[in-house]
């Protein structure tokens, strides 16, 4: 029989953290599931931890590669798991992060009770502590421990919304409602891979219900090697927000909501200062004025 759960991790050289995620998948309460470890194209010792533990679990860890063991980047890699995937339900975990041993089983129950909802999460702790570092729990989503229907979440959630969005790493979802809406998208490469899962999401918020829970199930791992931080210490982190957003732009302009006029004028908000920088830098100076006059 199928498991209930496909797990994906896709990973690239990720050797010095692979192994404890890994572990933490293993280790979890809930037991129906499948591990799918995706290589895409390391070069240090990953590809041998992922291949050890499918030979001592074969059962319930499978591997993967993209043709002569090439590099195609996250999305690509997150859609090949999907391809090979058989549980009704899917997560994903990235290589450095850790999971809790409740999260499958606290989410599937949460999924079992909700039929109406494609995916849940939860908060985040943005585990410093590895390192020295002090922990902080970030809650996501602008709503808890209730169902968000279309386009709720679009609109009030990053990069549209002021909320914090979900990490991939925590989500769990309905296999079906991820391949509806056609996975992950494979043109974010490069640095925009900071961008890939905002995109991923954007789409699956345009159509599908979420649950935001203010469970913590996830300890996303702070490093100064992850795509976020090298990204951003590049200076990269606005053109990469502003290619997502032109991306949406579009793509929204393809489905029924190409005319809903409250996705159009986020996106309009949202493109403001990289379509009318000289029009955004004034109306900030002209809010500075005016909170200054009301100060004093």
């Amino acid at each position: 029989m199928n498991p209930r759960v496909s797990v994906i991790c896709s990973f690239l050289n990720a050797g010095s953290f692979l192994g404890e995620t890994i572990a933490s998948v293993l280790a979890q309460e809930f037991e129906d599931f499948e591990l799918l470890l995706v290589d895409d194209g390391s070069t240090d010792d990953s590809t041998n931890i992922a291949r050890n533990h499918v030979s001592r679990d074969p059962e319930r860890v499978r591997y993967f590669e993209h043709p002569q063991h090439a590099n195609r980047g996250t999305a690509v890699s997150r859609n090949l798991g999907l391809s090979h995937s058989r549980g009704e339900l899917v997560a994903f975990i990235d290589a450095d992060d850790r999971w809790r041993p409740s999260k499958l089983n606290e989410q599937v129950n949460i999924l079992d009770g909700l039929h109406e909802v494609d995916a849940v999460c939860g908060a985040v702790n943005f585990w410093a502590s590895h390192a020295g570092g002090t922990d902080n729990v970030i809650v996501t989503g602008h709503a808890l421990n209730r169902p968000i229907r279309p386009p709720e979440a679009l609109l009030k959630v990053y990069p549209l919304g002021k909320a914090d969005p979900p990490c991939p790493s925590d989500l769990l979802m309905r296999r079906s409602s991820v391949e509806a809406i056609g996975g992950f998208v494979e043109s974010f490469i490069g640095p925009l891979q900071l961008y890939e899962d905002q995109a991923f999401l954007a789409k699956f918020f345009l159509e599908r219900t979420i649950y935001f829970s203010d469970r913590v199930w996830l300890d996303y791992r702070v490093h100064d090697q992850s795509c976020t931080s090298r990204v951003n210490r590049d200076g990269l982190g606005p053109e990469m927000r502003r290619q997502c957003l032109e991306w949406f732009d579009a793509y929204v302009a393809k489905t029924r909501y190409r005319f809903d006029p409250r996705i159009r004028l986020a996106l309009v908000r949202a493109l403001r200062p990289y379509r009318h920088p000289h029009i955004s830098r004034v109306g900030r100076t002209v809010r500075n004025l005016l909170r200054e006059r009301s100060a004093a």
